[in-house]
């Protein structure tokens, strides 16, 4: 029933349902079963992403609708959720994670998501000093807590945009006799 219910929801309300999920993992560690729903989705979700066509390998950052940028991290979520699957079989979970995450890596160097003094440390490596480690690890947090709340700042006035329009929409009933009269001709008054 479940697999069916997914099969018949959109894109943007399966993904919202998967980064849910996701979210509710990374948080507070969520159930297998919940867990498991959540890989399913996002294997929809990529299935969907390729169907489309949403995203070209000859294609930049710039060219990719702002409403589709959020679909690229279904592979980062994928890889993340199959870590905290449970099986005897750790080694291949954490094969298939680590596959996921190679494959969000690559994309987002293809679309040139990463910073490219990013790029510059994993060519060689690990950096040559603690400090320099330090550092560029204390500029992807701010460049990180940056981005979330750039996130949640157009998540809110999203919201509060949608409670507005609700509210101005109730706000201006038309009442019993307040109809707009037409004139002989046809006309509004």
């Amino acid at each position: 029933m479940c697999e069916s219910k997914m099969d018949d929801m959109p894109l943007p309300s399966l993904f919202e349902q998967a980064s849910k999920i996701h979210l509710t993992a990374k948080e507070s560690g969520a159930d297998q079963d919940l867990v498991k729903k959540g890989c399913e989705a996002l294997g929809k979700c990529e299935d969907m992403i390729s169907k489309l066509g949403l995203f070209s390998s000859n294609e930049t950052k710039d060219d990719i609708s702002s409403t589709n940028l959020k679909y690229i991290l279904v592979p980062f979520y994928l890889a993340v959720l199959t870590e905290k699957i449970v099986q005897d079989n750790r080694i291949q979970i954490l094969k298939t994670s680590q596959a996921k995450l190679k494959e969000f890596m690559s994309f987002c160097e293809a679309m040139e998501l990463v910073p490219q003094e990013e790029l510059e440390v994993a060519v060689q490596g690990a950096s040559n000093s603690f400090a320099d480690r330090r550092a560029l690890k204390i500029a992807r947090f701010k460049r990180q807590r940056a981005a979330e709340a750039k996130l949640t700042e157009i998540k809110e006035r999203k919201e509060r945009r949608e409670r507005s329009t609700k509210a101005a929409a109730i706000s201006t009933p038309v009442e019993h006799g307040e109809e707009d009269v037409l004139d002989d001709d046809g006309e509004e008054e």
